[in-house]
């Protein structure tokens, strides 16, 4: 068994498509086949249920996969704590962004960044806040950017921001002409929502449930821009961050205070325990001191 062999699984397994994962790992899609073959039958055991339009895991697979992503994210460590001690100038940091906090804060923090310090490499992805903190805990990302409350007890945690969340109604809402709403008062209203995947959802959620109600939700968005607009259509009502509203530009949308307030905190987190490089321990210095 082959790390190169693991590494493809994952791919296919991230992709749900051989031929995708093929396309990204730059292979031809018989190579990439016969490697996965090879690997079951080294393991004499199926991982992959093959239809024609996607791959799926079976069991084993998953199990598969687990160990797969430690053993890479071993090897990724190993390489960093290496270069660290060879003192190399050059450093890579993979890092983990929920699409909201990322359009928001980071691409002005990430130039300054890039300016103080370029031979460092920043490698983004987004995605929604629960895969980022469960993809620093599988050792995907070697630091990611969350809502808090977080365990602390698997990640040391670096707050960076906090604010108010928001209600957003239409110009002719009943609750309009409000400078204060309270929580309670949105038992019959309809919402539109983040995806599942945001922390924001659970989030709020939690919030509406302790207030008496489940919110009735209407529609599901993971763009603060298409839920704005939604609002200014007359479509339903949202909630979103004060950095958010103060984007919202628009005479149709009124902005409106939430009693009690709800805040938004956001930090940047790392797994306990992990070698954290001197290029990722030099960004969280840099945003700790970097007002967002």
């Amino acid at each position: 068994m082959e790390l190169r062999q693991l590494r493809l699984f994952m791919e296919v397994a991230k992709q749900k498509s051989i031929t995708k994962a093929a396309e990204n790992m730059h292979l031809s899609q018989p190579a990439l086949s016969k490697s996965i073959i090879a690997l079951e039958e080294e393991l004499g055991m199926t991982l992959i249920i093959r239809t024609n339009k996607t791959s799926d895991l079976t069991d084993t697979g998953k199990v598969v996969l687990e160990y797969a992503q430690k053993m890479n994210a071993l090897q990724d460590e190993m390489k960093t704590t290496l270069n660290d001690m060879t003192n190399l100038t050059r450093g890579q940091i993979n890092i983990g962004l929920p699409p909201f906090i990322g359009s928001l804060f980071f691409p002005r923090v990430m130039a300054k960044f890039h300016h103080a310090y370029p031979n460092i490499e920043l490698n983004i992805t987004e995605y929604g806040g629960a895969r980022v903190v469960k993809s620093v805990e599988e050792g995907e990302f070697e630091l990611g950017v969350a809502v808090l409350p977080l365990d602390e007890q698997q990640f040391d945690i670096y707050p960076i921001v906090e604010e108010e969340m928001k209600l957003l109604v239409y110009k002719n809402h009943r609750l309009a002409s409000r400078k204060e709403v309270e929580i309670e008062d949105l038992t019959d209203e309809e919402f539109i929502f983040y995806h599942d995947e945001f922390a924001l959802n659970q989030m709020m959620r939690d919030h509406f449930i302790a207030a008496g109600f489940e919110p009735k939700i209407l529609f599901k968005s993971s763009q603060w821009d298409l839920m704005s607009e939604m609002v200014a259509a007359n479509l339903g009502i949202t909630i979103l961050p004060q950095s958010i509203c103060n984007r919202v530009f628009t005479k149709d949308i009124k902005i409106i205070d939430l009693r009690p307030a709800i805040m938004w905190r956001l930090a940047v987190l790392t797994k306990k325990d992990r070698y954290l490089s001197i290029a990722g321990k030099t960004f969280i210095d840099f945003i700790l001191k970097e007002p967002l």
